[in-house]
């Protein structure tokens, strides 16, 4: 009987929580593999991916019995990017790795072939450097999202056998160093490019210095979404602060592009659904209202909108916050 243990994470919101992940191989019994600790479809799914891109990555996947357990039981774990601490920790059970792993951590989705994919949240985990964690490893592909990262030691690896040869000190991967990106601010619109309406641009520029919020009204073609999307391109550029709150957001969802030093600007269609609006769903997402962030909402025909959606936004117009209450956390 063999055991080890890999830190990987959970992102519940927009908080991490640290995962251990626990493998446990049994040379009595049948061969099986099995998942406990609260995996979703595409977590359960992970285990053909990891026997296969084992096998091809040239290492001996066991054929006994393995439990492999992601700690703490009690919250849900959800996406790929489980596959890579999995593949580690069965690596370090076996005894085909012997490095210490006890200040690292892993995510990544495996291919078949044993490349490892980009995953969505790398920004968020890299908190946990709070829990002790000091080196994180992810893929290449979250490159953007790498050089943003200045609590921990990142490490960005292509495949699965490049991890283990430098786990083993057979190669050596740089660390990827922290970089202040370069202001390149362009916007579509310009609030001087547009022409007359100066009240209405004295009203933008106001609510932009004091940060207020702004209802437009006229009758169609007066150039009322113009405006609203003019008011982007006076806004002040992100504070180091504020960057790190919206590439929190961004990174959860999956949107971290070159443009992140820009203000968000988010216009949900009216149809959109409450859910959409606030944030929620089983697995709770950032609604329109938090990837707005430090940005601007705009709300197009905001007469077309359902009394419920108008009536949501009281509280967060209010708190200036959006909080959602759910059963399962």
């Amino acid at each position: 009987m063999a055991i080890s243990k890999v830190y990987t994470g959970a992102i519940i919101g927009l908080d991490p929580i640290l995962v251990t992940c626990e493998v446990n191989i049994e040379k009595r019994g049948f061969p099986s593999f099995n998942l406990v600790g609260l995996p979703s479809k595409e977590v359960d799914e992970s285990k053909l991916r990891i026997r296969s891109a084992l096998i091809n990555s040239n290492f001996d996947f066991p054929e006994h019995k393995i439990t492999v357990n992601l700690a703490p039981a009690n919250i849900p774990k959800k996406g790929s990017l489980y596959d890579l601490p999995i593949a580690v920790a069965i690596l370090k059970a076996t005894g085909q790795i012997s490095a210490d792993l006890n200040t690292k951590l892993f995510m990544g989705e495996l291919s078949l072939d044993g490349s490892i994919r980009a995953v969505p949240g790398s920004i968020v985990l890299s908190d946990l450097h709070k829990k002790g964690i000091k080196y994180l490893y992810l893929p290449k592909e979250n490159d953007m999202e790498s050089l943003l990262i200045t609590t921990m030691f990142v490490k960005p690896v292509g495949t699965l056998k490049e991890l283990i040869r430098h786990l083993e000190g057979i190669e050596f991967i740089y660390n990827k160093k922290p970089q202040k990106l370069k202001s390149n601010l362009e916007f579509d619109i310009l609030l001087d490019d547009i022409q007359e309406q100066e009240h209405a641009k004295r009203a933008l520029i106001i609510a932009a210095a004091g940060g207020h919020n702004l209802a437009l009204s006229g009758p169609p073609g007066t150039g009322k979404s113009m405006l609203a999307k003019a008011m982007q391109s006076i806004l002040p550029p992100l504070t180091e602060q504020e960057q790190r709150e919206v590439l929190k957001i961004r990174s959860v969802v999956d949107l971290v592009t070159k443009d992140v030093l820009k203000r968000p600007f988010r216009s949900p269609h009216h149809t959109i659904s409450k859910v959409g609006l606030i944030g929620g769903g089983s697995n709770i997402k950032p609604g329109e209202i938090t990837l707005a962030h430090r940005g601007i909402l705009f709300m197009d025909e905001f007469n077309e909108y359902p009394r419920s959606i108008i009536e949501s936004l009281r509280q967060p117009l209010e708190d200036r916050k959006i909080t959602i209450s759910r059963a399962s956390g």
